[in-house]
């Protein structure tokens, strides 16, 4: 018998001895025999055995009850019964994760690298130059804003499901799919309308002007699929699924591959060609991943019914969202205006920067990828109040992403020439792209902090001083650089030393806000 239950009985019990005392005085003088004395206790005690075994048995099929609804929740929802994320080994949980995110950025930057291979192999250089170089970083002013803020409904919505709190995990995401329509209707608008003045002020060639504004407006009409799809994926990995947002990307990619081939050489559609196939492509992602959502049983299924905005949570979306949006727009601003540096020098140089801003791209899809990583599992276990573990999470980051980092700049650096001929066969290109690897991959390490520590306090919903920090750090600084400085030295490698310096400066700035100022001290 439990505890519990020797509690419950402890009055009866009292009861039984009061009994019994009471029988016996009365014996003592008289009033009754002793053999009745003995009947009573008798039957006090065959009562009390009685209620003893009843409250035993109820007891008993209370607890048995409880076993078995609770054996059918965790058969009805194992994901909600066990999370990796806040309760598997650390470093395991963060590498289950990232993979299938560096995979999925792998497949998701091969869009733009397809189109930049097959038009610098058919096209030519100057076709390169404009699907590789000018159009990217415009591309990326746009999208990876948006990107930026869908980081925010993956927080809250990372947050709300590592609470379970299924409720406010349906609402961040119907909220999340609004802004998300929203935000393609509006760039669809902004890419048409102001893409050609947007290439006239960074100061594009000539040679290149049309190839670039064709691909910017095919581009754009197809913006909404590619807003939808990164909303999609972020939710998903945003409750541990990193799996299907690769599988996506991997049949999108192979699509969009055959299509290049199929528009740029068989057709011999050039440009246009190779910016219908990338929306084509994105097309099939954003189909898949609504599939998914659409048809899940699961908290944060999609239901076009309950498409609406909570004002709640989209304060908290943007809250969270909106800093790393302006975040990353203050990259894309920086590059813009350092591309603008770059184009000064020529074709070739536009091309060579072109050629190694794709070889650089296996970089940053590492770091996104544990960025991503580490932002869900902070802001699971921050919504699991498993802060010990967050912090732990954050160390774990930070030496995963070192030996990465080391790792696959050493690969680069030996086969940098190879990979620069997938792009181009012209010598002076790539003769200057090798020129700018070997300059900037090993200062790669210096980025680490500004990736993990940013990405950790944006999890907890500190998002705010995180982008203060990146913007000054690595975009005014770098712009002020080559602006001030440049001036006095304008040679390419001059150029080139913002992007050390900045990193630098950076990880210096976060380390110590992260250790020393930031929220995350004080939570226990």
């Amino acid at each position: 018998m439990s505890e519990e239950d020797q509690r419950s009985l402890l009055p009866h019990r009292v009861f039984l001895r009061i009994a019994c005392a009471a029988g016996r005085a009365r014996e003592e003088s008289g009033r009754i025999g002793f053999q009745d004395m003995r009947a009573a206790a008798k039957e006090v005690r065959k009562r009390a055995s009685f209620y003893c075994t009843s409250h035993a048995s109820v007891s008993e099929e209370k607890q048995t009850r409880e076993k078995r609804m609770e054996s059918m929740g965790k058969r009805e929802g194992t994901a909600q019964q066990y999370n990796g994320i806040t309760e598997g080994v650390i470093w395991q949980q963060l590498l289950i994760f990232f993979f299938p995110i560096l995979f999925g950025t792998f497949f998701q930057q091969l869009y733009n690298t397809a189109d930049a291979m097959i038009v610098g192999k058919f096209v030519g250089k100057e076709a390169l130059s404009a699907v590789g170089g000018t159009t990217g970083t415009l591309i990326n002013l746009l999208v990876g804003f948006f990107v930026g803020v869908s980081s925010g409904a993956a927080v809250v919505v990372s947050q709300y499901y590592g609470a379970r709190q299924e409720d406010y995990v349906r609402k961040a995401v119907h909220t999340a799919f609004c802004m998300a329509l929203a935000g393609g209707v509006l760039f669809l608008v902004v890419g048409e309308t102001m893409a050609p003045i947007a290439l006239r002020a960074m100061g594009v060639p000539d040679e290149i002007m049309d190839y670039s504004v064709t691909y910017l407006r095919i581009y754009f009409a197809g913006i909404i699929v590619n807003l939808l799809y990164n909303m999609g994926a972020a939710i998903l990995r945003a409750v541990g699924d990193s799996r299907r947002p690769l599988f996506f990307l991997i049949a999108a990619c192979l699509t969009n591959i055959v299509l290049d081939l199929a528009f740029v050489v068989g057709l011999k559609m050039e440009v246009a060609g190779a910016a219908l196939a990338t929306i084509l492509s994105q097309l099939i992602s954003a189909v898949l991943v609504m599939a998914t959502l659409i048809r899940s049983k699961e908290c944060y299924r999609f239901n076009i019914k309950e498409l609406k905005v909570d004002r709640m949570m989209l304060v908290k979306v943007v809250k969270i969202g909106l800093p790393a949006g302006l975040q990353s727009t203050m990259y894309s601003i920086s590059n813009i205006l350092i591309q603008a540096n770059i184009n000064s020098f020529g074709t070739d140089t536009i091309a060579a920067w072109a050629v190694y801003g794709k070889i650089d791209g296996l970089f940053w899809m590492t770091m996104d990828a544990m960025g991503i990583s580490v932002t869900t599992f902070a802001g699971q276990n921050f919504g699991a109040r498993k802060i010990d573990r967050l912090k732990r999470g954050t160390y774990v980051g930070i030496g995963m992403s070192t030996v990465i980092t080391l790792v696959l700049g050493a690969v680069i650096w030996v086969l940098g020439g190879p990979l620069s001929s997938l792009f181009t066969s012209d010598p002076a290109v790539m003769e200057l792209s090798g020129n700018i690897m070997h300059f900037l991959i090993p200062f790669w390490v210096t980025y680490i902090c500004v990736n993990v520590y940013p990405c950790t306090l944006r999890g907890i919903g500190d998002a705010f001083v995180p982008m203060l920090l990146i913007c000054f750090g690595t975009c005014v600084l770098r712009v002020a650089w080559v602006f001030i400085v440049t001036p006095f030295n304008p040679t390419l490698i001059t150029t080139l030393v913002s992007y050390p310096l900045s990193w630098t400066v950076t990880s210096i700035a976060f380390i110590i806000y992260y250790y020393r100022f930031s929220p995350i001290r004080k939570l226990k």
